[in-house]
């Protein structure tokens, strides 16, 4: 069983950013998929960013640029940089991971809510 938990998250004025970051149990993070998506309400969940146990990493075309993901495999956290936020960025953020390269992702955590106000 693996656990994560966000953290992170807030109101920030548009222009401005944000790191989230998210801690995972597990004795063997290091072979994780880990991806952040996210979710507004009544909308289906989005994929924002995904990072390989090489650290190879992959982002949607809207963040491309503006977001970083990033990874520690000491600490078992996988940390989301979010830049140039846009009110459109607003929605709750969440943690995933497969225990598997390709995925499917199997465990997902809480939630953490962003908020980018204009």
């Amino acid at each position: 069983q693996v656990q994560l938990v966000e953290s992170g998250g807030g109101l920030v004025p548009a222009g401005g950013s944000l790191r989230l970051s998210c801690a995972a149990s597990g004795r063997t993070f290091t072979n994780y998929l880990m991806g952040w998506f996210r979710q507004a309400p009544g909308k289906e969940r989005e994929f924002v960013s995904s990072i390989k146990s090489d650290d190879s990493t992959i982002y949607a075309d809207s963040m491309r640029g503006r977001f970083t993901i990033s990874r520690d495999n000491v600490k078992n956290t996988v940390d989301l940089q979010m830049n140039s936020l846009k009110p459109e960025d607003t929605d709750v953020y969440y943690c995933a991971a497969a225990i598997t390269t390709l995925g499917p992702y199997q465990y997902w955590g809480q939630g953490t809510q962003v908020t980018v106000s204009s």
